[in-house]
């Protein structure tokens, strides 16, 4: 392989071991990855694991796989890894939110470390035993189990949509909060009741919650628009949530978004599958996973990155018009 890529044995052996920054360049470097795949060279994992007691492996824990938004967090994680020579496992915790239990005999002998995403340190428990480094992401920051966290800026996220609502002229709003226990969503309502509280004419929300899923959205819905005060805009949590709001619109002859404007939150594929399609925060999941596992690796390097927050983006679409009965900044 050394004659292949036109260097030495010793920088085969630092650029197959990653360890070759700031010793070898990075032209060099990837002649020896190119050449190692042109000869199919496969590292021989059990040896190195003996080695260095490292497996080169990192667990994902998400709380479920029916939102793509996690699928899109494994991508960015798996990406940085495979960079550095690391797998990535996904494991869906059957607990949702609650206590993951280790899918292993022994996560500890078996991984390097653990990255969970929209969960609590205190679900991972068994997954951690043995001191597992833990990076948590869509989490609360101030943790102390965490060694690092990476949050997308959920409460600017919430902001972004009460603005937008205030400046089409809505006053009455309904919330459709996710009846899930977690940091993100604990953020979503704080964010909404503070932004509203000082703007002039705003009523307090009302909060329907629901389980993750459009038919519980919709009857939540439905509870919010049969309401003596009916709000002009229902904020959800989820698009999923928004989704069954919509539903809940339709099958009472209430038009979206003439009638009750609907937002969401995250920009799921199922955002454009809507019709109108929904405005909605689009969330960074791919850059979340990739900044998740890069700090992950800070971590098994010595360092301590911290906490990394990452910007979301409102994107306004065809569910949110106009208060009803008044045209925007009346």
């Amino acid at each position: 392989m050394a004659g292949r890529a036109g260097v030495s044995q010793a920088t085969v052996s630092l650029v197959l071991r990653d360890r070759w920054r700031g010793r070898v360049s990075p032209a060099r470097a990837e002649a020896v990855r190119a050449a190692a795949r042109e000869l199919g060279y496969r590292p021989n994992l059990a040896a190195r694991t003996l080695r260095t007691g490292r497996t080169r492996t990192a667990l994902l824990v998400v709380p479920a796989l029916t939102n793509d938004f996690f699928a899109r967090v494994h991508s960015g994680a798996t990406a940085v890894a495979a960079e550095h020579g690391f797998g990535v496992v996904l494991y869906a915790s059957p607990e949702g939110v609650g206590p993951a239990r280790d899918p292993f005999e022994s996560a500890s002998a078996t991984l390097d470390g653990v990255i969970a995403s929209s969960m609590a340190s205190k679900a991972l428990a068994a997954l951690r035993d043995g001191g597992l480094p833990l990076v948590m992401l869509d989490s609360d920051p101030d943790d102390p189990q965490a060694a690092a966290t990476v949050n997308p800026d959920i409460a600017g996220g919430m902001r972004l949509v009460t603005e937008h609502l205030l400046a089409l002229g809505h006053r009455r709003f309904g919330h459709l909060a996710a009846r899930v226990d977690s940091w993100t969503f604990e953020v979503r309502a704080r964010a909404l009741r503070d932004a509203l509280g000082p703007v002039p004419g705003a009523e307090p929300v009302r909060t329907e919650r629901a389980s993750l899923d459009v038919p519980d959205g919709l009857r939540a819905a439905r509870r919010l628009l049969t309401s003596d005060s009916r709000p002009t805009a229902i904020v959800c949590d989820d698009d999923i949530l928004a989704a069954g709001a919509c539903k809940a619109a339709r099958r009472m002859g209430l038009r979206v978004p003439e009638d009750v404007s609907v937002t969401g939150f995250a920009d799921l594929a199922l955002a454009t599958a809507l019709e109108p399609e929904l405005t909605t925060v689009r969330l960074p999941a791919e850059q979340v996973g990739a900044a998740g596992m890069t700090a992950l690796l800070s971590v098994l390097g010595g360092e301590r990155p911290g906490t990394r927050a990452l910007p979301v983006e409102l994107v306004p679409r065809g569910s949110t018009g106009p208060a009803a009965g008044r045209e925007a900044g009346s």
